[in-house]
């Protein structure tokens, strides 16, 4: 049975040409026969768009809103559990706290990567246990190391040696993990920079640990988000190694390795093949050591689809080719959900979801067309920043007009965690959750 449900509808206020509902299944169950994901997303899609008139409806009730495939998320687990079946993931949260998706994968008994005090609350509102989160922030908060001490998350990194001097101020009892810097030059976000111990300065900080009395149990690194190079996970891989070998010297009995993100869908096949080769040759299977990993785009970019009005256009007429283009302005951009394209380096591509009365998702009429045919569009948010803009340039084989709809896909990742509310836009909007997949509806309970 395909099924969908509508979130953040709180109200039962009926207007004639929109209805707002509290939380529930929507209209896709199509006699109790599964339909695949693209049709599911789409009926979402004609269900909302259809039930607003832009002419007449409130202010709020054209806005933005999510597609979500819960499918999606489940079916990147179990592409997860085939390739990298020794690394448990601990899901990072900052990539997309969503509480559909960090129940679905809580259900799926993953752990969890937080780096705060309120994605942990987060996570432990679901049920979760401390012992499945890492506190995976280098540099912590005095107060948050208290916090969670409090509710028994051991688990957390470090990297220098002001850190430690303060854990074994505030929580002598934690489990400790030396996040080790990484070569991070293939990665969209490069993040050794700012975080990880240098190789020549792990010997004299796992020396510290031991005469601070602290509890070293694993190492830590991460090659940057949405990595691109293998050879990064092998050497950080043979890295580790050598940490491990030194904890030896100093009694520590390690026995976690966090291998950290930087998994990303296009490539995870290839990444995943040379990370498991080089764990398969320094720590075998049966060493007495367990593999985590920090996934977070891998499971949500591709399980979010959104949809935007253009709330308004202006009409470009060039008298030197006597060409016209236009600006299309939709109500959301890079102070909101495209805050992807400023911080994580993404580009996404629009495609026509409603026009003139037709709704064209998943079809041939949808897609962009090639440069110089059509009619060109540059695509802008609705703040008054001039770096606002979305995509430059777009070519598409009808007008739009104010009214219609565009979509974009794959904005699952560090999209709305890092959206504002820039100009006083809203940076809170509607999710509809499908899920196509069996195996998660029945653990969501659907």
């Amino acid at each position: 049975m395909a099924t969908a449900v509508l979130d953040n509808y709180v109200q039962n206020v009926i207007h004639n040409h929109v209805v707002k509902k509290k939380p529930q299944y929507l209209g896709a169950l199509q006699n109790n026969v599964a339909l695949d994901p693209k049709q599911l997303i789409g009926e979402a899609f004609r269900q909302r768009v259809g039930a607003v008139n832009h002419e007449l409806c409130d202010p709020g009730e054209e806005d933005t809103f999510f597609v979500a495939d819960l499918g999606e998320v489940y079916r990147q687990h179990l592409r997860w559990k085939k390739n990298l079946p020794r690394i448990k993931p601990f899901y990072a949260v900052k990539c997309n706290p969503d509480p559909k998706v960090l129940q679905l994968l809580a259900a799926l008994g993953t752990g969890f990567d937080c780096a705060s005090k309120g994605e942990i609350e987060q996570v432990l509102g679901l049920g979760a246990s401390p012992d499945h989160i890492i506190y995976a922030q280098p540099c912590k908060t005095n107060s948050y190391v208290r916090y969670v001490k409090s509710v028994g998350v051991k688990q957390m990194t470090f990297d220098n040696a002001d850190e430690l001097h303060k854990i074994a101020k505030l929580f002598p009892g934690a489990e400790l993990f030396l996040r080790i810097m990484t070569d991070d030059t293939s990665s969209m976000c490069r993040l050794s920079m700012k975080f990880g111990a240098p190789m020549d300065t792990t010997e004299g900080l796992l020396a510290l640990a031991k005469e601070l009395g602290l509890n070293v149990v694993g190492v830590s690194f991460h090659v940057g988000s949405g990595a691109s190079d293998p050879a990064a996970f092998r050497k950080a891989v043979v890295d580790a190694h050598t940490v491990f070998q030194q904890a030896r010297a100093y009694d520590f009995h390690m026995r976690v390795l966090d291998v950290g993100g930087g998994f990303s869908g296009e490539t995870f096949e290839i990444m995943a093949a040379v990370l498991d080769n080089a764990l398969t040759e320094y720590f075998p299977a049966g060493c007495g050591v367990d593999i985590i990993a920090e996934p977070g785009r891998f499971y949500v970019a591709t399980a979010f689809t959104i949809a935007c009005n253009i709330i308004a256009r202006r009409t470009v007429d060039d008298p030197a080719t006597q060409a016209t283009s236009y600006m299309a302005y939709i109500n959301d951009g890079v102070y909101g959900n495209f805050s992807s394209i400023m911080f994580d380096h993404q580009h996404p591509v629009a495609k026509i979801l409603h026009s003139n009365g037709q709704t064209f998702y998943n079809s041939y009429a949808a897609e962009q067309c090639s440069v110089g045919d059509g009619i060109e569009y540059s695509i802008w948010g609705p703040t008054c920043d001039g770096i606002d803009l979305i995509s430059q340039s777009a070519f598409f084989p009808c007008t739009l007009n104010v009214g219609d709809w565009l979509y974009f896909e794959d904005m699952g990742a560090y999209t709305k965690c890092s959206a504002t509310q820039f100009n006083g836009f809203p940076n809170s909007h509607d999710t509809i959750y499908v899920c196509s997949e069996p195996g998660a509806k029945a653990l969501m309970g659907l």
